[in-house]
């Protein structure tokens, strides 16, 4: 079971992540972007940082549609809409409940790529962070069809998220600013691939009990 204050802590662990990676991750956009991904998550996740404590009681969906409109009200570019989009379509298979099994994780992460998936009409292998959401999250599916606790499911996708954003390297970029630079987009790791990554990353790291 996923309780309700490991959403709350998995969305801390990720907030901490963006802060520290921040620079990083603008320094993977100003390769095939607008140099302005780490900041515009930093800035985000920062607001959702000052609206947790109104959250302590509030139900998982409750919880990720806040983060929603949070995200969606503060970040600018492409990051605003999707990562809103993501945890919005996540907070509607969530409504009033205070945990979540494997299966229910399971549909939080289907719900939050499906979500993805609507709103930037990308595909796989275009560059984006759909090339780490979707393989970790048929990962995650496998797992759960296999029988696996939640723990091992979710290293299962992380391992398989971990491959897929290497894999986005040498992926020519078809959605967004960096389809602008066409070729020259080869061979530079996407940055909402990564922050997709660190995402994945801080659910394990809560569901593990790492921090």
């Amino acid at each position: 079971m996923v309780s309700q204050a490991q959403i709350l802590q998995w969305v801390q662990i990720f907030a901490s992540e963006i802060e520290q990676n921040k620079e990083y991750l603008t320094q993977l956009d100003a390769a095939i972007g607008d140099a302005d991904h780490g900041i515009n998550m930093d800035r985000g996740f920062k607001k959702v940082m000052s609206q947790l404590p109104t959250l302590a009681n509030q139900d998982i969906g409750s919880i990720l549609k806040t983060v929603s409109m949070t995200l969606i009200s503060s970040i600018g570019g492409a990051s605003g809409p999707l990562y809103g989009t993501l945890f919005l379509k996540a907070s509607t298979v969530t409504t009033g409940k205070q945990e979540l099994t494997t299966q229910e994780l399971f549909q939080l992460l289907q719900a939050g790529l499906d979500g993805v998936l609507q709103r930037g009409k990308a595909q796989l292998e275009d560059k984006t962070m759909v090339d780490v959401l979707s393989p970790a999250v048929a990962a995650f599916k496998q797992a759960v069809e296999e029988g696996k606790d939640t723990l091992t499911a979710m290293q299962q996708a992380v391992a398989v998220a971990e491959q897929a954003l290497e894999n986005t390297k040498p992926m020519l970029a078809k959605k967004g600013r960096a389809s602008y630079l066409g070729e020259r987009s080869i061979g530079h790791q996407d940055p909402g691939a990564t922050s997709c990554y660190l995402m994945l990353r801080s659910l394990l790291e809560t569901i593990a009990g790492d921090r």
